[in-house]
């Protein structure tokens, strides 16, 4: 059994899609990446465009620095990118028991990475409730206070204490009179 976490590393995201490659997917399933491609060409009508792509030069240059592959060497055209739905579609055109049991895991690798994406978009969305709800709580309690501390300004005058205090008090009944 091929561990999950091997098979999602290699699952990247181009064009909004998550796709794996052909040259990753050949060495699941021990063959060559030359014969992988082959075995699509002579099926092409198995595989639309929404099943599999071939990157363009500039997205196989940001990926290649992405995934720290040397710039010697390797491949010279830019790979094939498989969906999800166009890695299932490979075992049926690859025909091997090998490729019958990869194809099962990375499914399921594919399914774990959804479920995954879903809990953490469910997440962030409680979150955000979170966040709008507590901010309409503490927008209230600061108008309460607000409002509590104007009360509190015009009904009670605390009187002062003393000799100064009344000093100052006959000199304000003074000034009224």
């Amino acid at each position: 059994m091929m561990d999950l976490q091997l098979i999602q590393n290699k699952i990247y995201e181009i064009r909004g899609l998550r796709v794996m490659l052909d040259f990753d997917l050949a060495i699941l399933y021990s063959t060559e990446t030359k014969r992988l491609k082959e075995a699509v060409r002579r099926n092409i009508n198995r595989f639309p465009p929404d099943f599999m792509f071939e990157l363009t030069n500039p997205e196989w240059e940001i990926l290649r620095s992405q995934i720290a592959s040397s710039s010697w060497g390797g491949t010279r055209y830019p790979p094939f990118a498989f969906t999800e739905q166009g890695v299932a579609m490979l075992a049926s055109v690859l025909k091997s028991e090998t490729a019958i049991q990869v194809n099962i895991q990375i499914v399921r690798a594919f399914i774990a990475l959804r479920q995954y994406a879903l809990g953490y978009a469910e997440l962030n969305q409680k979150l955000e409730n979170f966040m709008i709800e507590t901010n309409l709580q503490f927008n209230d309690i600061y108008a309460a206070l607000a409002e509590m501390a104007s009360l509190n300004n015009k009904q009670y005058k605390t009187k002062e204490i003393g000799y100064l205090a009344i000093k100052k008090e006959e000199n304000e009944n003074e000034i009224e009179k």
